[in-house]
């Protein structure tokens, strides 16, 4: 007798290859996933395209270089990696180098000078693709800064690498502010102070340099109540709450800049801005373009070039009334901290000065320092130093109209006056009492008589 095959039972056989497919499902499952995988991350891999590749098989070196005539050492490498994980992957070289000649780049020496020079260059090509971003820059202190010559003021590539550049919601803090290149005191001191200890909080991260200053559209932070307003963007219930414990609080948040008491280790001063014009239509003066006149002014008016006296002080807000034409020009006070990097020691809002002897008491630390500013043609201030003298003096009324302050800008002889007029109505009071005292039985005569005379009637 034959033994029975697989092959002489159809049944047998049609049941092994069941089996067969059940137990390589799982397998075929998985193999298919990761074909399927595969065409993914092919279809999401960025494909360069030959003339690209062409032009990074040169410069993917981390030694090529070039000498400029400035004397600077430009390094031309470029890491592909870095390239392809940028925000410009898709770009092609040619859409921003479209002034290059391939048939002859690289043969002869460089057309560029400096590595300024080619910052200016490469602006001209952000241009075409950033165009909001530009205009936002453009009414900026940065280019305001390079109107006036300034070699310094960062220009696109200063701050962002166009081969690198990353968007600032998936780059980390460090990488997403490139303002520490410039800002080098600034930034070292914002990174210990209570929104720089944030930043990689995760669920409550601190603002970066941007959130507050603006990415492109910077300004000069002393200008107007820039600081103020930008501290109650984020902290809009800041003015409320300080309804419930500090007196007048609407006044000073008018007259005080928000670091004065939540940076309680910095040094502070007065400072006095001049405004054009009174009431609701005052505006802070803005110097024009060209020599300053303030700075010129100024130095004049402190002929012993020891600070503005009360007296000098008068004069010199008369010169720039005449040149205003309309109104006159004030002085408005203001309590600020003396310097960016006291801006940015900002400390938990729990070490927060409150103490209001801080300010309101003779002699108080931060009277001891005054200056008068106006604004500059860029925005930012130009300072020349006053005596603190001048904020006791009657002479300067109108520097401390609207920021007198109890205990700190006393004027002695308003104080006098004060005295006198109290003394006069207490004496005035006093002789009235006196004469009516001596006079009270002559008027107790004329009353009798009075009566007398309509009783007889």
């Amino acid at each position: 007798m034959k033994n029975p095959t697989i092959a002489s039972r159809p049944w047998s056989l049609l049941l092994a290859g069941m089996v067969a497919l059940v137990l390589a499902f799982p397998c075929m499952q998985a193999l298919a996933q990761d074909e399927d995988a595969d065409e993914d991350e092919s279809s999401e891999a960025i494909e360069l395209e030959e003339e690209d590749l062409a032009c990074l098989e040169c410069h993917d070196d981390p030694t090529l270089e070039t000498k400029l005539e400035s004397g600077e050492t430009l390094s031309l490498h470029i890491s592909t990696k870095d390239f392809l994980g940028s925000m410009h992957n898709e770009n092609s070289c040619a859409d921003c180098h479209y002034e290059i000649d391939i048939e002859d780049h690289g043969q002869g020496q460089s057309t560029i000078t400096s590595k300024r020079e080619l910052g200016v260059s490469m602006a001209d090509a952000c241009v075409d693709c950033h165009k909001k971003k530009y205009k936002e820059y453009n009414d900026s202190v940065h280019a305001l800064l390079i109107e006036e010559g300034s070699k310094k003021a960062p220009m696109c590539a200063d701050c962002h690498n166009p081969h690198t550049v990353k968007s600032w919601e998936i780059a980390g803090p460090e990488e997403a502010m490139p303002c520490g290149k410039c800002h080098e005191d600034i930034f070292k001191a914002s990174a210990k102070d209570v929104h720089g200890l944030a930043r990689n909080d995760k669920e409550n991260p601190g603002p970066l340099c941007s959130g507050c200053h603006k990415a492109h559209g910077v300004k000069a932070a002393s200008l107007g109540s820039g600081i103020r307003d930008t501290c109650l963007d984020c902290h809009k219930d800041a003015a409320e709450k300080h309804k419930v414990w500090l007196p007048n609080s609407e006044r000073h948040f008018e007259a005080i800049s928000c670091p004065v008491c939540h940076a309680p280790n910095a040094q502070r001063r007065v400072n006095l801005r001049l405004y054009d014009g009174v009431g609701a239509d005052k505006q802070q003066m803005l110097e024009k373009t060209g020599v300053p006149q303030f700075i010129k002014r100024a130095k004049a008016a402190d002929a012993d070039e020891a600070g503005l006296d009360d007296r000098e002080l008068l004069g010199l807000m008369k010169e720039f009334t005449k040149d205003v034409g309309v109104g006159k020009t004030v002085v408005r006070g203001r309590l600020e901290v003396s310097s960016g990097v006291d801006a940015h020691q900002l400390a938990d809002k729990s070490k927060a000065i409150s103490d209001c002897k801080t300010c309101h008491q003779s002699g108080a630390e931060p009277f001891q320092s005054v200056i008068l500013t106006m604004a500059g043609p860029d925005g930012r201030p130009l300072r020349h130093e006053v005596k603190k003298e001048v904020l006791n003096s009657l002479f300067s009324i109108d520097s401390v109209k609207g920021f007198y302050v109890l205990g700190s800008t006393r004027i002695k002889l308003l104080d006098y006056l004060l005295v006198l007029v109290v003394v006069a109505m207490a004496g005035g009071l006093l002789v009235h009492i006196t004469a009516r005292w001596l006079f009270r039985r002559a008027r107790e005569k004329r009353a009798a008589q009075a009566r007398r005379d309509s009783g007889s009637q």
